[in-house]
């Protein structure tokens, strides 16, 4: 497939993908398509998309439905559980609306006691996720892994063979790869794209039913960027940032508009919607396909885990790799586990690479733009 649309044209599609995809998931529902829904990075794609159902993120990112939320849940909660809960019971949410299954996870506590309230009027499968990552939490993930296509067995009446599985790990790995490869476009210095375009692609292709089209459309979009680049279409060189911390996505977004309207660029994400959940590949020579599963999901770096080294390790990599100038960390309010552990990140960064840290905490309100802007202007300023 040819591209030959303009890059901003293509950027602008990828961040429609959301709202494109709502008719997409009726369309999925009235041929018959199981639609599984899940919330997090942790969730086994491949073992749904091997008994032929769609997957999808559910909608957490507006603060929309967060007055409804509070009627149940408490008000100084985090704003992604809270919206999560609140596009749920006001079936506001389509993705949501439509899911035959909402797949939870037993990562925070909020969200946990969230999933109970869910669970009153939603299918809720809820997979106790490990908080360590030693030998003993592998041998319960791969066993929650083995629980969860047993579940869908059942409730679908289907039979999800390992070679399915194995298929689904081949497709999702390729996906994988070709966006890895359209966020290392960011290496170039001075960067090719804005982070922001970088993020419409990351954070819009999690929005795409049929997995198997991701590869073919990021590496054409990829051999455009390279192409123009080599032509002198470039930004200009800017102190170059990497965004960490709470997922970003819809009112967040604001964090990476204040770094790129005060003179930074983000060349890098390692949050939950950048290098976090592509990083790493399903090992496709494993004859277990369960242990190939548990291993690359439980191994995934988020301040849920304690001790949690391989959050450092990849934070690190990306540090030296992007030869990043300072980190922005975005922390949402009430996020206790990301929040607790900020010291340990402000602390690597500054002592163990040398370079500037700020932390800022957020909501999904307008309300703290000017303040935003302010203190990230200075800290790109001090740069």
């Amino acid at each position: 497939m040819e591209i030959i649309k303009d890059l901003p044209e293509v950027f602008e599609e990828f961040a429609e993908q959301r709202k494109n995809s709502f008719l997409a998931v009726k369309e999925l529902k009235d041929k018959g398509v199981p639609v599984v829904g899940a919330y997090c990075t942790y969730f086994p794609q491949e073992i749904a998309m091997a008994m032929g159902a769609a997957t999808v993120g559910l909608c957490s990112t507006s603060d929309e439905t967060i007055a409804v939320a509070e009627k149940d849940l408490p008000k100084n909660l985090c704003p992604l559980i809270k919206s999560s809960y609140g596009f749920a019971i006001t079936e506001k949410c389509p993705y949501f609306y439509f899911s035959d299954v909402v797949v939870g996870e037993t990562t925070c506590d909020g969200k946990k006691k969230m999933y109970e309230y869910m669970s009153e009027f939603k299918d809720v499968f809820l997979m106790e996720l490990p908080n360590t990552q030693g030998e003993q939490a592998f041998k319960l993930w791969k066993s929650e892994m083995i629980r969860f296509k047993e579940y869908l067995e059942k409730k679908f009446d289907v039979e999800i063979t390992e070679e399915q599985i194995r298929n689904a790990i081949k497709i999702n790995n390729q996906g994988r790869r070709s966006l890895r490869r359209l966020y290392e476009v960011m290496k170039h210095d001075p960067a090719p794209i804005t982070g922001h375009d970088l993020f419409k692609v990351l954070y819009g292709s999690t929005f795409k039913f049929d997995r198997s089209q991701i590869p073919e459309e990021v590496d054409a979009l990829v051999e455009k960027i390279e192409k123009e680049y080599a032509e002198g279409k470039m930004q200009e060189k800017k102190p170059r940032i990497l965004v960490t911390g709470c997922p970003i996505g819809g009112a967040t977004e604001k964090v990476i508009q204040a770094i790129e309207n005060n003179g930074g660029i983000v060349v890098t994400y390692e949050n939950c919607t950048g290098a976090k959940s592509i990083d790493k590949l399903v090992d496709e020579e494993n004859l277990d396909v369960y242990d190939a599963l548990a291993r690359r999901y439980l191994n995934i770096g988020c301040s849920v885990m304690t001790p949690n080294p391989n959050r450092l390790e990849l934070l690190g990599r990306l540090i030296d790799e992007y030869r990043v100038d300072g980190v922005v960390e975005m922390i949402l309010q009430a996020c206790h586990t990301y929040n607790v552990e900020s010291t340990g990140i402000r602390r690597f960064v500054n002592e163990k690479k040398n370079i500037p840290y700020i932390g800022v905490e957020t909501d999904y309100s307008q309300a703290d733009i000017g303040q935003l802007n302010t203190r990230i202007a200075a800290f790109i300023e001090m740069l």
